[in-house]
C-alpha cells in the first residue's frame, strides 16, 4: 500500500535548500496550488522546500531549477516553505492520508480589510494522498474541504486566523477512477479532511509551543 506519511528529508548543503520529498507511484495526478506543476495535472514528484525567512527569489525559477539539480524528471510540483521541515506532522483516516509543515508567523483572516501582502514563502504546506481516483470536479472539491479542515484546526488551536498570506495544498490521487465527490460528507472527502485536520492542529499546537 502506498503511503506519503515518511516524506524523503534531505538536507541539500551543496545548494543551502533542504526540502522533504515524495515519489509518487506511477499514472498518479494531482491537483496543486504549487508556484510549479499547479493546477490539475499528472505527477511523479513532490517537493517541499525550505528557503530563508527573507526570500528574493523568483520562486518558479528557482523551484525549476532545484529540480533539475535534484534530478526530479518528469512533471512535479514543487512548494515553498520558512518552517522547520524536519517538523512536519501527519494525519490519517483509512488510507486517505496528509502531511503538512506548519509555521505561523504571519497568520491572517482571509477576509478581513488589510493591505494586500507581498509573496513570501507559504508557512503551511500540504501534501494530501488519497487512494482513489477522483474526476476533476471531485479534485477541486477536495480542495475546498482539505482548507477548511484546516481552517477548523487552526480555530480549535487558537491560531487568530484562517492561515497565512500563501499557504499551498496538494492533493494526489491515482489516474484511474472517476470519483464523483470530494465534499466533506463524502467517503473520501470525509477521510481527507479527518487526515488534514489532525496533520494541522499537531503542526499548529508544536509551533505554538516552541514558540512560547
Amino acid at each position: 500500500m502506498f503511503s506519503i506519511l515518511q516524506p524523503a528529508v534531505a538536507d541539500q548543503r551543496a545548494n543551502g535548500y533542504p526540502m522533504l520529498m515524495w515519489s509518487m507511484p506511477e499514472r498518479t495526478r494531482a491537483i496543486s496550488t504549487g508556484v510549479v506543476g499547479g493546477g490539475i495535472n499528472p505527477c511523479r514528484w513532490v517537493v517541499n522546500v525550505r528557503v530563508e525567512y527573507e526570500y528574493h527569489r523568483d520562486p518558479v525559477e528557482h523551484l525549476t531549477g532545484l529540480a533539475a539539480e535534484w534530478n526530479l524528471t518528469g512533471p512535479g510540483t514543487g512548494l515553498l516553505t520558512a518552517a522547520g521541515l524536519t517538523d512536519f506532522t501527519t494525519g490519517t483516516d483509512g488510507d486517505a492520508e496528509c502531511v503538512t509543515t506548519v509555521g505561523l508567523t504571519h497568520p491572517v483572516r482571509a477576509a478581513a480589510p488589510e493591505p494586500s501582502v507581498a509573496w513570501s514563502p507559504g508557512t503551511i504546506n500540504t501534501v494530501c494522498w488519497v487512494p482513489v481516483g477522483l474526476s476533476d470536479a471531485a479534485l477541486v472539491n477536495t480542495v475546498v474541504t482539505a482548507t477548511e479542515a484546516k481552517v477548523q484546526a487552526l480555530h480549535d488551536a487558537g491560531v487568530a486566523g484562517t492561515g497565512t498570506p500563501s499557504d499551498a495544498l496538494v492533493v494526489c490521487c491515482p489516474q484511474e477512477g472517476d470519483e464523483a465527490y470530494g465534499g466533506p460528507r463524502s467517503q473520501w472527502g470525509r477521510r481527507l479532511a479527518n487526515a488534514v485536520y489532525q496533520a494541522t492542529f499537531a503542526g499548529s499546537e508544536q509551533w505554538l509551543r516552541k514558540a512560547r
